[in-house]
């Protein structure tokens, strides 16, 4: 490690951002989506359970926005329209400020895959009840949340990336350990 009396430089002050809590929704999210999309049967057991546990990560992630620490709190980052449209407007001229939080296209985005993580897991719930057995239009509807899921997931993706270069820091990297810079 080098510091600035050795003539090197010092690292960069960081700042936790991402508790313990966030970053083990979204992990787990991650996981679960992959295996539910990409590697386990449709409708059998373990897909079930998977999108159970997804319930319930969402579950505690929606009471650790009101209770939960600084930057995991809805309160921080929630979309209103006197956030997001100047956020977006300075996107549009590439002159967005830097966010240590969510920004509020990235809260958007969370919050639109919360809710379609919700239905999707819901939908297929639904279908293992009697009601609803053998329901095409159910099946359906749940196929198309989770098409939706992979779709907006890709995006998030990419804007994660694309904002990692554009402010010269890892936002994946930040997800993993809970730091950003300062």
């Amino acid at each position: 490690m080098t510091d600035a009396s050795a003539g090197g430089s010092t690292p960069p002050r960081t700042v936790r951002v991402w508790d313990p809590v966030v970053r083990l929704f979204h992990w787990t999210v991650v996981i679960a989506v992959c295996l539910n999309l990409f590697v386990l049967k449709p409708g059998r057991l373990y897909h079930r359970y998977v999108g159970y546990v997804v319930i319930g990560a969402v579950v505690i992630r929606l009471i650790w926005g009101f209770v939960g620490t600084r930057y995991a709190r809805f309160s921080d980052f929630f979309p209103t329209p006197s956030r997001l449209v100047p956020y977006l407007k300075a996107l549009v001229r590439r002159e967005e400020p830097r966010h240590i939080g969510h920004n509020p296209a990235a809260a958007v985005m969370m919050l639109a895959l919360m809710v379609l993580l919700l239905a999707t897991g819901i939908t297929g719930w639904m279908t293992t009840l009697d009601a609803f057995w053998g329901e095409e239009w159910l099946e359906e509807l749940h196929g198309g949340f989770a098409n939706a899921i992979m779709v907006l997931a890709l995006v998030h993706a990419a804007a994660a990336i694309l904002e990692s270069l554009r402010h010269r820091e890892n936002l994946v990297w930040s997800m993993v350990t809970g730091r950003k810079r300062a």
